[in-house]
Formats: C-alpha cells, sequence, structure tokens
C-alpha cells in the first residue's frame, strides 16, 4: 500500500527525530574539522570536581571603615573547578553539564525575575577516579570580570584531556550574578590565582586528597582572560605601578603591596609558575596605566598574549601592545587576531540565549566565528604550554611561524591541488593550519632580552 506523502514524511520524521534526540551534544571543548592540528583533544579522558577553598585573613576591602582608614580582615573564600586526567569505568559515559548565570539585563530575566542560566554540556566525568602513574603541571584559569569558572570550560576541559591539571577560579565579588564593586576586583585578582597556586599545590602534597600526586610541583602556569590577564601579568612578575588608577580605586594604600618592587609584592609571587598565557589583557591602558616599563619588564617567564586588534576594553592599540612590548625580560609570542574585539577568550552563547543582543555582546565576536577562535586558542595554548610546562621542543615550531601575517602565507601546493585534510608542515605557511584556512591573524614571537 502506497501511503500518502505528507504520512510518509511524518513517519520519517518520527523516526528521525529519536535518533536525532540520542546525538551527544556539542563539547565546546571539541574543535571542529577545520581546527588547526594542536586544537584537538588528547589522548586522556577527563573528570571534573568542584572544591572549596579560603583564604584566611584577607582585607575585606569593600568593607573599608573610613574612620579608622583599615579594611576587616577576613577568610576569602574561592571555589574552583578542577579538571583531570582520569580513570574512565567501563561503561560510563564522559559527560556532565555545567550551569553557569549570564549577565543579562532586567528585561532579560525569567520570569522568576532570576537572571538567566547558560546550560553547558561538558565532555568529563563528575567525580571520577584521577590517572595514576604520573603527575602532570597544574594551570590556574582566572576568568574575567564578571565572569565564571565556566566562562573558558572549552579550554580547560581540552587542556586536561592532553595531561594537564586545570584549576578554574570562581572569584569572589566577579562572578556572574553576584558582582560587586571594582575595587575588590582591582586589589585581589593576582592574589587569588597566587594563593590557588599554592593551595593546589599543598593539597596534591596531602595524603587521601584525590590531588595526592597528580600535580607536578615544578610546572604550573596560569590563563586570564581579560581582569583575568590583569592578575595573570601580575602574577607572572609584573607589579602594578604606583601612579596606576588601582591607588586611588583601592583605599587605605592595602594596593602597594602589589607595586612593583615592595617586598610584600616580591613575597607574593611564586616560582613554580613558569609560563602565563593573557588573553585580552585588561589594564594597560589609560587612564588605568596598571604598569609602567620597569613593572612590566618584571616578567622574567615566557609569556603569550592573545588579543584583536580592535580590543575596545583593554584598547590593543595603547594598551595590550605596549604592554606587550614592555616586557622585555620575557621570550614572548603575540598571537592577534585581525578585526577582533575584545570577546575571544571565553565560551560561545547556547543557542536559546542569542536572541538577546546583550547576550551576544558579551559572548560573541561581530566578524569571527566563536568556534573559529576557540579552535585557534587552543591550538596555540597547547603549543605554548606544552613547550614551557612539559619541554616538548617540537611545538616551538608551531609557535615561531612564518610568515608573521597569516595572509601572507604560501601553500606549497599549485593553486586548485585538493590536499584533503593535510596540514601545513610550516614551510612558508603557519604549520599545522589547513591549506586556505591560516587567515586573518598574525604571531610575532620576540626573544628576552638579558
Amino acid at each position: 500500500m502506497k501511503l500518502p506523502r505528507v504520512l510518509t514524511v511524518l513517519i520519517l520524521l518520527g523516526i528521525a527525530l529519536p535518533l536525532l534526540s540520542q546525538q551527544a551534544p556539542a563539547f565546546f571543548s571539541v574543535p571542529p574539522a577545520d581546527a588547526p592540528e594542536l586544537a584537538h583533544r588528547g589522548a586522556h579522558s577527563v573528570g571534573v570536581r568542584t572544591i572549596e577553598l579560603r583564604n584566611p585573613g584577607q582585607p575585606d576591602i569593600l568593607n573599608f571603615d573610613k574612620a579608622t582608614g583599615k579594611a576587616p580582615l577576613y577568610d576569602r573564600p574561592l571555589k574552583v573547578e578542577i579538571w583531570y586526567p582520569a580513570l574512565l569505568p567501563s561503561g560510563v559515559i564522559e559527560q556532565t553539564t555545567y550551569e553557569m548565570k549570564v549577565p543579562t539585563a532586567a528585561a532579560d530575566k525569567d520570569a522568576s525575575g532570576k537572571p538567566q542560566t547558560l546550560s553547558i554540556p561538558g565532555k568529563a566525568l563528575r567525580d571520577a577516579p584521577p590517572a595514576t602513574g604520573q603527575s602532570y603541571p597544574l594551570v590556574v584559569v582566572s576568568h574575567g570580570y564578571p565572569g565564571s569558572r565556566y566562562f573558558l570550560s572549552y579550554l580547560s576541559e581540552n587542556l586536561a584531556s592532553k595531561g594537564y591539571v586545570v584549576a578554574a577560579i570562581d572569584h569572589t565579588d566577579s562572578v556572574f550574578g553576584d558582582e560587586k564593586a571594582f575595587p575588590s576586583t582591582l586589589l585581589n585578582r593576582s592574589n587569588d590565582q597566587l594563593f590557588t597556586v599554592g593551595a593546589i599545590l599543598d593539597l596534591a602534597a596531602s595524603p587521601g586528597h584525590f590531588l595526592k600526586g597528580l600535580v607536578d610541583p615544578a610546572r604550573v602556569g596560569i590563563i586570564g582572560y581579560s581582569m583575568g590577564g590583569y592578575g595573570a601579568l601580575a602574577s607572572a612578575g609584573a607589579g602594578y605601578s604606583a601612579k596606576s588608577l588601582g591607588n586611588v580605586s583601592v583605599p587605605g594604600g592595602y594596593f602597594k603591596a602589589w607595586e612593583a618592587g615592595s617586598p610584600e609584592y616580591q613575597a607574593h609571587l611564586r616560582k613554580e609558575v613558569k609560563a602565563v598565557v593573557a588573553i585580552s589583557p585588561w589594564g594597560a591602558q589609560p587612564p588605568y596605566s596598571a604598569w609602567d616599563a620597569d613593572g612590566l619588564a618584571g616578567i622574567r617567564i615566557p609569556l603569550l598574549v592573545i588579543a584583536g586588534d580592535q580590543d575596545d576594553v583593554s584598547d590593543f592599540q595603547v594598551g595590550i601592545k605596549p604592554a606587550f612590548e614592555k616586557a622585555i625580560h620575557s621570550d614572548r609570542c603575540l598571537l592577534v587576531y585581525q578585526n577582533a574585539r575584545h570577546n575571544i577568550g571565553g565560551n560561545p552563547l547556547s543557542p536559546d540565549l542569542t536572541a538577546s543582543f546583550r547576550n551576544r555582546e558579551f559572548f560573541e565576536e561581530p566578524v569571527w566565528r566563536k568556534d573559529r577562535l576557540m579552535a585557534i586558542n587552543e591550538h596555540f595554548i597547547t603549543a605554548f604550554l606544552d613547550l614551557n610546562l612539559k619541554g616538548d621542543e617540537t611545538r616551538r615550531s608551531y609557535l615561531h611561524v612564518a610568515p608573521e601575517r597569516s595572509n601572507d602565507g604560501k601553500w606549497p601546493l599549485p593553486q586548485g591541488q585538493s590536499v584533503g585534510d593535510k596540514v601545513s608542515d610550516g614551510t612558508d605557511y603557519w604549520k599545522g593550519f589547513q591549506r586556505r584556512w591560516a587567515l586573518g591573524a598574525s604571531m610575532n614571537c620576540v626573544a628576552a632580552t638579558q
């Protein structure tokens, strides 16, 4: 019997829809097919756990007492998400969901009046047993203002699959839905990062803790986006300027403990930190002018800066680029996305939240595909960390690319010849990129001066 065409279509849809509903979600940490070579996830299964830290005896700057000229002390709470190489039990799916508020306007809130929530599909197993028999470098990840420990989950998961323990911080007073006055972020950002480094290393040396033996205490990196980048540069050795606007904004002289050259600042720094990535780092632009030349010259570890040349928040031309150039004692690289603004570091929005321009403006870019930005970030950050935390010299050629401008690259094959999925070996074209796909960026690596 021949069924009517409409009924046939409905039956087919009835068969197809359940199949589609069973498909795995699109994980942000799994890059698309056009991702450069080093972006793809590594061989490790990934576990994830949440821990609570407290930094004792910190000045509560938001409750500064003008009468006494002092801030009360408190134990500063920090919620930290940890991704790590894991052992996946047989038959268990490597999958979870992260819930993160988004900075919506009042008109965009849900019916209950609460901020909207972004559900992020994660390719990690909650509370999975950690891998055994090996220790891994530690990478601390620091979000912007406001943000979340899940804001760069694509990168955190991706790095954990490649053999890193990744600890992403919820910075108190800077988290979506619980933002407080800016002086807390100015004062605490680097302090949060360095305290977290020490706390994680302590836990990794504690008998019975799941991190015991999992972290190599001599190999630590920090990745910071926006205000996280502001903190990361200070954590790398760039003490703030006495003329910084932070000195005006933070009362009671508490900011002086983070000024370049002060004994307190030198005591804060940790020798275990061997490399830093600053994505769209905020603070160098006038009138904030967080660093002077002497402060930036204090960075003596490898540095990777990633920025958009149209960044109108951190200001590429008068902020990010000069800061990179003044870090003269660092072996450093600068990756620049042409026609990109500030939003090059974090996760994308989920489709159900894209109708709000406020949401899109905070998460997305006007010119670049977000999945493309994420994949290129994963590629170069992997090369940078593998080189500087794992000592993998094969990664150097992925960073020191030629030509400097990707658009000037020449693929060594005749025009029109099909190459399939082949990637460049680095001859006159960016290593690890597919033909025609290295476009719209520049990469410049500079050796440190002694």
